[in-house]
């Protein structure tokens, strides 16, 4: 195929530009072009992002020969919902979405006493290959747009403000991109989407930028970057292994930038973002919960701003691994402890309907 022939097809899995993929000023631009004063762009927004609207019809202060027009410029409809699970009583909910261009993505919104989170993706599949993870054995499909991601949010929204999930009607307290793909790996869009989620209404959702956490498998360079930003935004290093000999096989971009090049970046963005480090580590039987290994992280962490997060490995189809011993996971715990590393055990929502960390494939199973 011809380089054009490559662009071409990039360009028409591109996702159709929305609102929430510009800022004030581009969206008061785009409006400007559609031959509309720039402040229907803020009314707009003040639809989408407070009242969490659908559409332009029901933005009833927009003139009506102007509503269908700005809607198909800056409202395209990005995903469709092909299938929702739930458990815990209905309080945590998996939503499988497709995309404009067929690209299926899954995020999951879990409520708690005093707090609901959306555990988003931001990529359709994920190229990092983890081999316990379902969603890194699918590959990557493509990078998600900002309003692929905002989407995700939004749509968890209403489904709380319109008392859809038990506990009455609420607001998304949390967000979290522990979905499908590496954030640091779409980071432009990432760090647009988090711009838009926080930054208050009309510009954005906002959510509290502190109660927004960013996972990623170490690559360095992004997480250098995402310290630049000085966001007090929490920082999830997957790390699952403290020595790069086992930690190449589990991670492969440990192959890239090593154990002490991963923490290294991430003490960086504690002192620049003001926050302590989530370590989280997925406790596989037999591969990554020796004695040995919970004394050598704790020799990493100690003294350090960070926290451990242990999660039992959740099961996805065709892995050749098991969760640890409950007995050998609290071991592991308690040796963390006893050197002061903070550590708790991830809670395992969303097992039953694979939807909890590592299982999101975006999968159809047959009838």
């Amino acid at each position: 195929m011809s380089v054009m022939g490559v662009v071409s097809r990039q360009e028409s899995r591109r996702a159709p530009l929305h609102l929430a993929d510009l800022d004030r000023a581009g969206r008061r631009a785009a409006v400007r072009d559609l031959g509309q004063p720039p402040f229907r762009a803020d009314q707009m927004s003040r639809h989408y992002f407070g009242r969490l609207a659908e559409s332009a019809a029901e933005m009833t202060d927009l003139p009506a020969a102007a509503r269908d027009a700005l809607g198909r410029a800056l409202l395209p409809r990005l995903l469709d919902p092909l299938r929702e699970l739930a458990c815990d009583g209905g309080l945590t909910r998996k939503t499988l979405w497709r995309a404009h261009d067929g690209a299926r993505v899954e995020s999951v919104l879990m409520r708690y006493p005093g707090r609901a989170t959306m555990c988003v993706s931001s990529q359709a599949g994920c190229g990092m290959a983890c081999p316990f993870c379902a969603t890194g054995q699918a590959g990557l499909t493509r990078n998600l747009s900002t309003a692929e991601i905002v989407a995700q949010v939004v749509n968890g929204a209403r489904a709380l403000a319109r008392g859809e999930v038990p506990g009455g009607p609420g607001r998304v307290s949390n967000v979290v991109f522990m979905g499908m793909g590496e954030p640091l790996a779409n980071y432009a869009a990432v760090a647009a989407a988090i711009r838009r989620m926080t930054d208050p209404v009309p510009d954005g959702l906002g959510i509290s930028r502190r109660a927004v956490t960013v996972s990623t498998v170490g690559l360095v360079p992004a997480i250098r970057r995402l310290a630049g930003e000085r966001w007090p935004v929490r920082l999830a290093v997957s790390l699952h292994a403290p020595d790069d000999e086992l930690r190449d096989e589990l991670v492969p971009v440990n192959r890239r930038w090593k154990v002490a090049e991963v923490l290294d970046a991430a003490w960086e963005y504690a002192a620049a973002s003001g926050r302590r480090v989530s370590v989280e580590y997925a406790m596989i039987r037999g591969v990554n919960d020796h004695a040995w290994r919970a004394d050598a992280l704790a020799g990493l962490l100690a003294g350090r701003r960070a926290h451990v997060n242990l999660i039992p490995l959740n099961p996805t189809p065709g892995s050749r691994w098991a969760a640890s011993d409950p007995a050998v996971q609290a071991e592991f715990g308690a040796r963390l402890a006893g050197r002061g590393v903070p550590v708790t055990v991830r809670d395992t929502r969303g097992r039953e309907i694979d939807g909890a960390c590592g299982q999101l494939a975006a999968t159809i199973p047959p009838r």
